[in-house]
């Protein structure tokens, strides 16, 4: 038996209507987010609460990103003058698009952790 976790990923789980994927996510609320945030062990922040607005209207605007790294890739832009990657990681040390995605009550993306390299985006 494999000690790896292989993440599957069904590249069909957010509509390309905006419209169907404000109605997909709209159960998730901040006292969701701060029940999730409790359950990973973090007391969320408003540095906290910029990532998740930004990773949810990411998501609202655009759907499921090609792969973890894109959204890494615009985390980092859009966080730059906050400290950018350094930053991210002190927020969401599981993973500022894994964590920050599950939180914000998103799928989280294929390959956002790779147990075999021991790497979490």
């Amino acid at each position: 038996m494999s000690k790896h976790t292989v993440i599957d990923h069904d590249s069909d789980t957010s509509s390309s209507r905006k419209a169907d994927r404000v109605i997909q996510i709209e159960s998730w609320n901040r006292d969701k987010g701060l029940e999730l945030a409790k359950a990973e062990d973090l007391q969320l922040t408003d540095g906290h609460w910029q990532v998740i607005d930004f990773l949810r209207n990411r998501y609202l605007e655009q759907g499921d990103p090609e792969s973890a790294r894109e959204i890494a890739e615009e985390l980092q832009a859009a966080f730059a003058d906050q400290g950018g990657n350094k930053k991210l990681r002190i927020l969401f040390p599981g993973g500022p698009v894994s964590q920050g995605c599950l939180i914000a009550g998103l799928p989280v993306p294929a390959y956002s952790k790779d147990a075999s390299f021991g790497s979490t985006y």
